[in-house]
């Protein structure tokens, strides 16, 4: 899986299919983060997270895994005003190793990448990185419970999937929910807030 590929087109790409939305979900949970210290952003992508943190949070720094050197790139540039607060670090997330044990996990439109088995793997892999009373920021796609809602998401994460396999080799052929995943990490979910009738969803878990 490589988002080379897009990442020159990533903007544009959001912008168009999109809009705000993304980005309201990834920060709608920010305030959460006052008072860490040492934050972890995995699959930071495009820098779009990272550059609401930094700004909200002059006194935190920011560490930021990314396997994509492209869209690394792209994340440096829209963060260069604060490059002294945040730490690139190039990897597929299983070979990365953390540096320390963090306040925060923040996983933004990252987890839903990954089957089943492999999503297992990455969640107890930044479950160990997270210090003992760590927050874990997490904003994905979801299903809602029924209705015509859940069948418009299924057909949205349909073409999405379809699409992101075919132009970046995306592993994940659907969703699957990581809320258990992260329970038996030792993590309680504290606030949700879902978006789109149901597409997208912000969640702040406590350990």
């Amino acid at each position: 899986m490589s988002f080379d590929r897009l990442a020159s087109h990533y903007d544009w790409l959001e912008a168009v299919t999109a809009g705000s939305r993304l980005q309201r979900a990834r920060t709608q949970w920010l305030d959460a983060l006052a008072g860490c210290q040492h934050v972890l952003s995995v699959g930071e992508g495009h820098g779009r997270f990272a550059a609401a943190f930094l700004e909200r949070f002059p006194k935190s720094n920011l560490t930021c895994v990314e396997a994509s050197t492209a869209m690394m790139r792209l994340a440096q540039r829209r963060t260069r005003k604060w490059k002294d607060r945040v730490r690139w670090e190039r990897a597929e997330v299983l070979d990365w190793q953390p540096h320390e044990k963090y306040d925060a996990v923040v996983t933004c439109f990252f987890l839903d990448c990954f089957p089943p088995e492999s999503l297992a793997a990455v969640v107890r892999h930044l479950a160990n990185a997270a210090a003992v009373r760590a927050v874990w920021l997490l904003t994905d796609f979801t299903l809602p419970a029924g209705g015509p809602a859940r069948l418009r998401a299924k057909m949205i994460h349909s073409v999405m999937y379809a699409f992101f396999r075919a132009m970046v080799g995306l592993p994940a052929r659907r969703l699957t929910m990581p809320d258990e995943l992260l329970a038996n990490s030792g993590f309680r979910l504290t606030d949700r807030r879902d978006f789109e009738w149901g597409l997208l969803r912000a969640d702040v878990w406590h350990r």
